[in-house]
Parts: C-alpha cells; structure tokens; sequence
C-alpha cells in the first residue's frame, strides 16, 4: 500500500521524505500519479546476510538496498552499518539521495544501503566477511553505470575496498568505479574523505552572511563528531567561527569561550570520544542542540529535532549535516520561529558531489588535484546555494521547499522526457 500524505503517528525518516515531496509536488501542481510515482522506490532488494564469527558461530544480518530512482543516471548512495536499520529508514534515505543528486545537477539517481550490524561489537575480520558476502548477495543490481555506493554512517574506505574487490573479482577484472569513497591507493578523489564536512562548512558560512553574521563574530554547536561534524567543526573554526560545543554519542563537551578543536582532536584519536577532555565542561549530547548559538550543525543521525524540543532550539541557522535530523513537525516549528533551516539535500551534498569526481575520475583513470576538487566543489555547492536562496525568496517559500521544489521539477523532466515504457 503506498502512504499518500502522512498520517498522525509517531514521525520516521520515511513519513518526513513522504511529506517533503507531497508539498513539492503540490507547489508544482502535479497531481497524485507524480506523487505516487516519485514516491515508489523503482527496486529493492533484501537480503539475508550469514556471518560466520570468530568464534565460530553463525549469525544472519538483514542487508537491503533500495534504488529508489534512475530517471537521470545510474543511482547513487551510501551503504550504512547500523543496528537499527530497516528496509523503511533505507527507503527514505534513497528517496533524499534522488533529490540531493538533482538539485547539485549531478547525473545520478538515490540509492541507499544498509545493514543491520553494529561495527563497534565485531572484529575487523567479521566486519570483512560481512561486507563481502553482503556485496555478493546485491552483486546483480549494482555497477558502475547501475549502482555506485558509498560510505556512510559504519562504513569507510576500507569498507569500500573490500566492496570493490569482491566485485571486481566477480567480474575478473579491476573495477575502481563500482563505489566511491576508496583509498587513494585503489583510486579514491582527493578531498572524498573530508567534501561532505567541507561542503557544510562553506553552505553554513554562506547562510551566515546572508543573516548578516561574520565568520569571525560567530557561534556555533556541532551535535555528531563523527565522520561529519569533526571536520565541520574544524573547517568552521579555520574560518573564524566560534565553536563552543560539540558531542558524540556518549556524551557532549562545551567551552563558552570555544572549543581549542586541534586538542580535541588529539583527546578524540586517543580515547575515541570527546568526553573527558579537559578544554571543556562535560554536557549531556542533547543539550548541544539547545544552546544559545548562531549556528546549529545536527550532523548524527535522522530526527534528534523534533517535535519535544524543537521550541527549545536557540540556534539563529539550523544546517543539516546529516540526513533527515529535523522532522517535519520539527521543520514547521522553526519556520514559525524564524529560524533558516539549510535542508540536509543542499547542506550535505559535498560528499556526492566529490563522489561524480571521484567516479569521473575513474571512468578517465586520471586523478585530479585537491585544488582542482576543492574548487569545482566550492563552486558546484555554493551555486546551488545561491539557486535556492533565490527560488526560496521568490517564491516566498523556506529553504527546503525551494530545494525540494527544484530537485523534484528536475527529476520529473528528466521522467518525462525519457517517456514510460513499454
């Protein structure tokens, strides 16, 4: 049954993504086939994943991968190792993917992976026969010009070379493009690891400037110091911005006169959390995302703004570096508040848009410069920046319906052009 406008229950990455394109496809004035299509993922697949252990058990892990669009290219998008993921949290991840890819106007459709698994309780060995036999059992569906993934929240380069290798050996060749996000070594971009964070860092200094903010007179809350909010911490600070506070999941650290983000770090590669380190007072993580600051990056997981404290966010610029952090009850909150919300499909897109270079480069067996990357990808994001920022003002509309609104008009042309077969 597909869902058609979200019913009143309890909010999920899936209702939002449902909720986001129903109010794009009403400011367009397309009727209820184009949000029923637009909204059907166009294949999934679930998988049975059997982990032989260390000790010499058997356990089964529950894999998917949903494509949710083609329309405008092969699709693309992250694999996430996680607990508690399921087939809907992927759904609505592939579904944001096809709007992120549209609206930065890369050739590319969404896909997303996941796999119930969580990496901190298994040994790197585990974690490779996983990943392999993981890769074996959606072999057929991915490719360089069908399914590239990447890495996302549990998974790496590493995770991605043993991707590419179990492909490539299947294929009997060296396929460097099947995924994104390698090592350098098996033909990885320059700047791949660090383009989401930087990609934040450039989107939030530009919403800063439009409120009129300095860099240099400004605050900010990083809540997630993982692979994207430790690099937007420290990309923000390099340009002048105070950051007073940080967290992780097992807690939050704050300074009000900033954060020294080279010691911290230092104390994170030593210790592998942020609490403890002595620049700062310890903090309960949700507390980061109620401080007063000018700046708020959520960059964890989907939903930690939601309805039960969104009232209580203080930030003056809310931008997303993680998928789906504000919900839609949340979304309408700040809106009444005033407060410029930078959605995750323009915020985030750093990491896919060094992606189509690292696949470019691939495909010319060439490797470019980190200027040339860090260039073409200041100038490719904050492009899009501007282009929504425009529409938003406009059309009297906030950023994400802007964003939205464009990426699902692109999307839908390139649907319409190719026409409906048979």
């Amino acid at each position: 049954m597909l869902l058609d406008s979200p019913p009143a229950v309890q909010a999920t990455p899936l209702l939002d993504a449902h909720a986001q394109l129903r109010g794009a496809v009403d400011a367009l004035g397309y009727g209820e086939d184009v949000f029923q299509m637009l909204a059907t993922p166009r294949r999934e697949l679930s998988v049975a994943v059997p982990l032989r252990t260390d000790a010499g058990g058997i356990m089964t892990l529950r894999g998917y991968r949903v494509q949710h669009n083609f329309s405008r290219g092969p699709a693309k998008g992250g694999l996430r190792f996680s607990p508690g993921v399921d087939l809907d949290e992927v759904r609505a991840l592939a579904m944001w993917m096809t709007w992120k890819c549209a609206l930065v106007d890369l050739p590319y459709g969404g896909a997303k992976g996941g796999l119930a698994i969580d990496p901190s309780e298994h040994s790197t060995a585990e974690l490779e026969r996983a990943t392999r036999r993981y890769t074996s059992e959606i072999l057929p569906i991915i490719g360089p010009e069908r399914d590239v993934p990447a890495p996302d929240i549990g998974t790496d380069e590493q995770t991605m070379a043993w991707i590419m290798d179990t492909y490539s050996a299947n294929h009997g060749y060296t396929v460097p493009g099947v995924v994104t996000g390698k090592p350098l070594s098996l033909g990885g971009s320059l700047g791949r690891a660090t383009a989401t964070s930087r990609g934040v860092a450039l989107v939030a200094l530009a919403a800063l400037e439009h409120i009129g903010i300095g860099a240099g007179g400004a605050t900010a809350s990083v809540q997630g110091y993982g692979k994207v909010g430790r690099a937007a911490a420290r990309f923000l600070a390099e340009a002048g911005v105070r950051v007073v506070a940080v967290s992780d999941r097992f807690g939050g650290i704050h300074r009000t006169a900033g954060l020294d983000v080279q010691a911290l770090e230092r104390h994170v590669d030593l210790h592998g959390t942020v609490r403890g380190f002595d620049g700062g007072d310890s903090i309960d993580g949700a507390d980061v995302l109620t401080l007063e600051v000018d700046l708020l990056v959520p960059a964890a997981v989907e939903g930690v703004i939601n309805e039960t404290n969104a009232r209580n966010v203080l930030a003056r610029v809310v931008v997303e570096g993680a998928n789906g952090p504000t919900t839609t009850a949340a979304d309408a909150i700040l809106a009444e508040r005033g407060t410029l919300v930078v959605p995750d499909i323009l915020a985030n897109s750093g990491g896919v848009i060094v992606s189509y270079f690292e696949w470019a480069q691939a495909n010319q067996t060439y490797r470019w410069a980190l200027e040339t990357v860090e260039d073409r990808l200041r100038t490719r994001i904050l492009a899009a920046w501007t282009e929504v920022l425009d529409a938003s003002q406009r059309r009297g509309t906030s950023l994400r319906r802007a964003a939205m609104t464009i990426a699902v008009e692109r999307v839908y042309d390139a649907h319409r052009s190719r026409g409906l077969y048979p």
